[in-house]
């Protein structure tokens, strides 16, 4: 379990985040929502350290990633996956060595043992015989899912994932939604998906969190989000459920 105790964020003075106070829990795909520059990006980057807060403080079951040092932080960095907005691939790295780069950042693993375990991660998440190709000779689907093998090479116990389904098709959508589904459950891993997707909050939402301005404004499950009474979240869902529509009919 991720919690999140009170944390405020500044950047020269300016403040993006108020007062944020969240549990986020394993096994479970927990959903931050909101608009662009809402805060949400900065959140995340705070939960996973690549952001430090102002004030407050972020627990990694009971430990506080705040009052760690740096050898302790890069520990607990091994039990952490990310799966960046646009896939974040190195483009001169095949497919194989991209899922290998974080099993020879962290581990003492031989060669033969990280393309191993590379290869168990691409064919979890159905990537066959593209092990030699680079990035650019993928669909952007197959790149999301590269992204997802490399987050999950070192068995992690947190995934974050920023706006996984940005740029993808509907049906590729819902693949990368499922599959991250699919992982978050199988491994028991505790999951934060930032996005803006509607349909990946419905179908995958087991937790969801609204942020506006920085504050984190609801919070409930995909049941009753409908039913909120909160103006902002309406605003928010509906104007995403039409801007859904209206890409999809230009494609």
């Amino acid at each position: 379990m991720i919690e999140v105790k009170n944390v405020c964020k500044e950047f020269s003075d300016v403040k993006v985040l108020y007062d944020i106070s969240a549990e986020f829990l394993p096994g479970k795909t927990n959903l931050t929502i909101g608009q662009s520059g809402s805060g949400k990006t900065v959140l995340l980057k705070c939960i996973a350290g690549l952001h430090s807060v102002t004030s407050g403080d972020i627990l990694y079951d009971g430990r506080s990633f705040c009052a760690m040092n740096e050898k302790q932080r890069k520990e607990i960095r091994k039990e952490m996956g990310m799966v960046f907005q646009g896939g974040a691939l190195f483009d001169s790295s095949t497919v194989e060595e991209n899922v290998m780069f974080p099993l020879e950042m962290f581990t003492r693993m031989t060669f033969e043992e990280r393309r191993e375990r590379a290869n168990e991660c691409l064919k979890r998440v159905n990537i066959i015989n593209a092990n030699k190709k680079y990035p650019s000779e993928i669909s952007g689907g197959m790149q999301k899912r590269v992204a997802i093998a490399r987050a999950i090479a070192l068995n992690p116990k947190y995934l974050y994932c920023d706006e996984p389904n940005s740029g993808l098709d509907p049906v590729t959508s819902i693949v990368i939604d499922n599959l991250i589904k699919d992982i978050t459950i199988e491994y028991n891993i505790t999951t934060i998906v930032n996005t803006h997707d509607m349909n990946s909050v419905m179908e995958i939402g087991d937790k969801i969190i609204f942020i506006y301005k920085g504050k984190k404004f609801w919070q409930g499950t995909s049941a009753d989000i409908f039913q909120s009474g909160v103006k902002e979240l309406d605003d928010f869902v509906f104007a995403s459920a039409r801007m859904k529509q209206i890409r999809e009919l230009n494609t």
